[in-house]
């Protein structure tokens, strides 16, 4: 369930030329409406459009800088506060307004536990993975310097090697045409 105290803006205004109340959603484009007859069925018709807009994006994988901006965010703190407040509607259901999904509720909270550890698993790999690439990048660019060190010796005495060594030195022309910055003085 993807609520719609997700801070986006919901315009309804009643449309004489329609007969009934009109509703526009500013953030999603001026061609986003939905209409009601009456001003609770128009609410309702809302926030289940910013629903299954909200739900396609996730979706697609297609929030924008704004979008992103707009929505809560749940970080490890607020992971516990979730937590607890699902705990709270499970022990006290009949709190909760009728149209209150709790079912939804405990999905959303198991899937978003779930990609907390999935992304923390992640960002541990992806450590991991930079560390390797790190030491093997750095493995074969010494053993890249000393292949080059050895054309440019070979090119001396060896023919067709000069051509080699001087693609392979073509790496190191920007730092050798580099300007020396002079040393500040004190």
């Amino acid at each position: 369930m993807y609520s719609v105290n997700s801070h986006y803006t919901i315009i309804i205004q009643w449309s004489d030329e329609d007969d009934c109340f009109v509703v526009s959603f500013p953030e999603w484009g001026e061609f986003c409406h939905t209409h009601g007859e009456t001003y609770e069925e128009a609410l309702k018709n809302a926030q289940e459009v910013i629903e299954m807009l909200i739900e396609t994006s996730l979706e697609n994988g297609e929030l924008s800088t704004e979008e992103r901006r707009r929505l809560f965010k749940m970080g490890d703190k607020s992971l516990a506060f979730v937590n607890n407040s699902l705990t709270a509607a499970q022990s006290n259901p009949d709190i909760l307004p009728a149209s209150f999904d709790l079912e939804e509720f405990v999905r959303d909270y198991q899937l978003a536990a779930t990609l907390t550890e999935l992304l923390i698993a992640l960002r541990q790999l992806s450590e991991q993975v930079d560390d390797t690439l790190l030491a093997v990048g750095s493995e074969a660019m010494s053993s890249s310097l000393t292949v080059y060190g050895y054309v440019k010796t070979a090119a001396k005495k060896t023919p067709g090697l000069k051509r080699l060594a001087e693609q392979l030195g073509d790496r190191f022309k920007a730092i050798r045409n580099k300007p020396v910055k002079p040393a500040s003085e004190s």
